[in-house]
This record gives structure tokens, sequence and C-alpha cells, in this order.
């Protein structure tokens, strides 16, 4: 249970991860007539959507202080659904993530444990190409960069520390529950709302604002959208406290996973 060891148990698998990660990524769009190029023209198309639907047709505004133009609204908005999306896609795969590589299963030299790290990865890569649409809508909008951007990595580490603990424990999970793969779904949803992704923070009542920042999403979000586009730092107190509850997710999650994948041969 010791997070070191952890990560150098998984590191000794690197080459096998970058192996299979790079083949999950081109799989995507293999046959397809424009290939990878869809990662780009597809975060473009949503932002275009987003924009027109919220800012046109609801004629949203973000909050006081900030900039009230339509390609804000819209960047502040597909900031919070790319940060969620590295942790909605990763979960919501997660409990058919053992069944659907079977085959693995019953080879008792492959590591299961890195199913979950290839599948986190693939989610991180695509949002990194929705990432460089945003910098570009960005640049465009405001002419410059803040340099706070540079803290991004920071700011998502939680983010990935979160996204692979619940993902080892739905993987188990899918195994020896089937039924898991359909309530992570509905839970995914019910959190994708609950957080402040198509709203500021500011718009929830003062009276609810504190049960929805014990949500850790809402919090890696506005971290997020500070440095990425308000130029400001994120909340250092908050992210170490989430930091330390995803890490303190992820072990478990891992010693889970270590523990029950020794049935998992019986059960499929």
């Amino acid at each position: 249970m010791n997070p070191i060891n952890i990560i150098k148990h998984l590191w000794a698998y690197k080459e096998l991860i970058v192996k299979l990660s790079r083949k999950a990524v081109l799989t995507r769009y293999r046959g397809s007539l424009l290939g990878l190029v869809w990662a780009f023209i597809q975060p473009l198309m949503m932002l275009a959507v987003y924009t027109f639907v919220f800012s046109v047709i609801f004629e949203a505004k973000w909050g006081q202080g900030l900039d009230q133009d339509r390609l804000s609204f819209a960047l502040a908005l597909f900031v919070g659904i790319l940060t969620f999306n590295i942790i909605g896609d990763t979960v919501t795969a997660s409990p058919g993530l053992i069944l659907s590589h079977a085959n693995f299963v019953k080879k008792v030299v492959f590591p299961l444990e890195i199913l979950p790290v290839v599948k986190l990865i693939e989610s991180v890569v695509f949002s990194l190409f929705g990432l460089l649409v945003l910098v570009a809508a960005k640049l465009i909008s405001a002419h410059s960069l803040s340099w706070t951007l540079l803290l991004l990595p920071v700011v998502w580490l939680p983010v990935l520390l979160f996204s692979l603990g619940w993902s080892y424990f739905l993987a188990s999970l899918g195994v020896f529950i089937r039924d898991i793969g359909s309530v992570t779904s509905v839970v995914v949803t019910m959190v994708f709302f609950l957080s402040p992704i198509f709203y500021p923070l500011s718009a929830v009542p003062e009276s609810l604002r504190f049960y929805i920042q014990l949500n850790p999403i809402a919090v890696f979000v506005q971290d997020a959208r500070k440095v990425i586009l308000w130029g400001q730092t994120p909340d250092w107190f908050l992210l170490m406290v989430y930091f330390l509850i995803s890490l303190l997710i992820f072990v478990l999650g891992f010693f889970w996973f270590m523990r029950s994948k020794k049935a998992f041969a019986d059960v499929i």
C-alpha cells in the first residue's frame, strides 16, 4: 500500500503501457478518412455548439467581474468538460474493462493492473487534443496566455489519481457484479450535472455551496479554470486536501484490485 512502490510496480511495465495506450488511441479512429484529425475536429465542433446553445439560445452568463462575451462563456464551459471527461471516460469504461480483455485474465504473466492505466492515458490524450483547441481559442480571444497555464499538470494530478483509484475499484467489481456498469453510468451522469460545469459555483445558493464543494470534481474544475483562463493560482489548501484524498483512493483502489484479481479467472 506504499504509493511509491505502486508507482514503481507500474513503471516496470512502462513499455507495455505505452504500446497498449498507442493502440487504444489509434484504434478509436482507425478506418476513418481523417484519422486522428477527428481528435481536433470533435472538440472544435463541441466548442461551437456550446457557444451557440448556452450563449445565444439560453443567453447564459458566467458571473460578475468576468468577460461576458460568448466565447469566454464557452471556454469556461469547455474547461469544465475537458477536466470532467478525464474522470468520466475512465470511470464509465472501468466496469467492463476486465471483461472486455478476458483473454488476458488467464495469462498469468500479463499484469491486469495496467489496463486501468491504459484507459486513463487514452482519456488524457483526447483531453489534451481538446486542450490544444482551447488554448488556440483563448489566444484568438485574448491574444495572450497566462503563465498560470503551466500549473495545469499540478491541478490535474489529483484528477488522474482520483480517476485511477475509482477505476481500480470498478474494474474489479465489474467482474463480480455485472450490473455495476449500468449503475456507474447513471452515477457519472448525476455527478456531471451536480458539478459546476454548466454553471459557475457562484450560481449555487449559498446554503448549498458548501455541499457542492465537498465534491472533489468541483474543486478540480474551478482550479482548472483559474489556471487556464483567468490567470489565477489554484486554492492551494483545497488542492492539497483533495490531492491527499485522491492519493488515498488510488492506493486503496490498487490494493483492492490486486487482492481481488486472483479470483477473476474463476468468475470469468
